[in-house]
């Protein structure tokens, strides 16, 4: 799982939900996400909700900019970091 807002909120984001934030932030309808994971639009409907009150955020638009500030979504190579590589651990 992985945290929600700094806001200060404690609730954590499942993976269905972070995979419904990524659709969102991609421009997909709650019609077209419930499509693409066949599933009901109202299952949707009530993620995006459940979400939004996670997030403190009160709409779409600021939950893709919640979604972008907190490294949640990566767009077109936007907002994105590798993190860099393990160290080699060599035995000298």
């Amino acid at each position: 799982m992985v945290e929600g807002s700094s806001r200060g909120t404690q609730n954590a984001l499942s993976e269905r939900e972070l995979q419904i934030v990524e659709l969102v932030t991609a421009g997909l309808t709650n019609q077209e996400i419930a499509e693409k994971l066949e599933i009901s639009k109202r299952t949707v409907d009530n993620h995006i909700s459940n979400i939004l009150t996670k997030t403190s955020t009160s709409n779409r638009v600021e939950l893709v900019r919640w979604a972008l500030q907190w490294g949640k979504v990566c767009l077109d190579q936007v907002n994105c970091c590798a993190l860099p590589p393990a160290p080699d651990k060599e035995k000298a």
